[in-house]
């Protein structure tokens, strides 16, 4: 049986529909700059689908998304979300774009340009004195770029004694500059501030590392993209259904050019490793089912406390469903996809990442928990159409 109770919930957490035997509904965001407005759609195809979240997870423009959502009221989500989106994208490229992706393309390396040479209206801005001209150990030596706009952002728009109240478990990837080694910031562990969301977003060298404590950090991005690990490594016994949400995907056609090489360079790069993840997680779910069992094969009066707890554990392996969803790049857009923050592109990020969803909702067979003894499914609805 895998039937298990889940942890008491807090009386202001929000649980909306889930399937049956489900115990988590959780969101896991990835980072990707501009392209982050897709998540954005994502969930709002969730929200309403009276799907809400009670675990969301990000890495970088993700962990910005998830502090915006795990830090506002329900009621107050889309808005919070369209109040940031719009507020960085608040910039005019060209006041009038003809048709056809030549002329698309050429507005879109515009914006792209304008965000290199002007930085993003509160997100970040341009140091006054260039990193290569600031002598070292000066604020102005290890970044382009300012992020000191992103925190009044998030401010404004974040409620943290919200996220702090644990009404949603919220977790957020970074990389401890000094070690190189990956963490989460998990508000079930510790409280979070804004600079535990903006470490997660600090890439260099565009970004400063964000000093917590003693210790500073950078984009968890730089060793893993995609926040998943954290909930599948969680010793619970929590049925999940997981949806995760790319901007990078680990498929894409022959370069042909050398703007075609960086892109897919950066895709192959930022792209999750879901099949890695679940495959190690399978195995280490038989390692259990084995333990189990063998614990299981030996005489009551032949086990110790520690083993009879051990075995009483096995028993409840949780199953998990993974729903990816992965923005699909467009003809028009180049590896600076990411930092194209123009109006218009957020708009149609935003569009896909509603559609998808709203396509992946359709397939009611996906909206199910395994059963006992499965361990993990995923499922992809481009994949899907491939197939077909």
């Amino acid at each position: 049986m895998n039937a298990h109770p889940p942890a008491a919930l807090p009386e202001s957490r929000y649980l909306g529909w889930r399937p049956e035997r489900c115990d988590r509904v959780a969101l896991v965001l990835q980072g990707g700059g501009a392209l982050g407005a897709y998540q954005a759609g994502v969930y709002q195809a969730l929200h309403e689908a009276d799907i809400e979240p009670d675990w969301v997870s990000g890495v970088s423009i993700g962990a910005i998304n998830s502090a915006l959502i795990a830090g506002n009221r329900r009621e107050h989500r889309i808005a919070r979300l369209q109040s940031f989106w719009d507020r960085i994208t608040d910039r005019k490229v060209w006041w009038y774009t003809p048709e056809g992706d030549v002329f698309r393309q050429a507005r879109n390396v515009t914006s792209s340009l304008l965000t290199t040479m002007l930085g993003q209206p509160g997100f970040f801005e341009p140091r006054r004195v260039g990193a290569w001209m600031a002598p070292a150990g000066a604020t102005d030596a290890t970044s382009f770029y300012d992020t000191g706009p992103l925190r009044e952002t998030l401010l404004d728009l974040v409620d943290f004694d919200l996220i702090n109240s644990r009404a949603v478990h919220f977790s957020v990837g970074a990389v401890n500059a000094l070690s190189g080694n990956f963490v989460y910031f998990d508000n079930m562990i510790e409280t979070i501030t804004p600079e535990h969301v903006m470490a997660s977003g600090a890439l260099p060298p565009a970004f400063p590392t964000v000093k917590i404590g003693t210790e500073h950090y950078w984009d968890g991005g730089i060793v893993s993209n995609t926040p998943l690990q954290h909930l599948l490594a969680q010793d619970d016994t929590l049925n999940s259904l997981i949806f995760q949400v790319d901007l990078f995907s680990s498929r894409g056609p022959m370069p042909r050019t050398m703007q075609d090489v960086m892109g897919r360079h950066k895709d192959i790069m930022y792209s999750s490793r879901t099949r890695l993840m679940t495959d190690l997680f399978q195995t280490l779910q038989g390692w259990k089912k084995q333990t189990h069992s063998a614990l299981s094969q030996i005489p009551e009066d032949r086990l110790s406390a520690e083993d009879r707890a051990l075995r009483d554990h096995l028993a409840l392996i949780p199953e998990h469903t993974i729903l990816q969803l992965i923005y699909q790049q467009k003809t028009y857009e180049s590896h600076a996809k990411d930092h194209e923050f123009s109006r218009t592109s957020m708009k149609e990020h935003w569009h896909s990442g509603y559609e998808d969803t709203k396509q992946t909702l359709t397939r009611k067979d996906w909206l199910t928990i395994p059963p006992d003894g499965a361990g993990i499914v995923t499922h992809d609805v481009h994949r899907d159409f491939e197939r077909r």
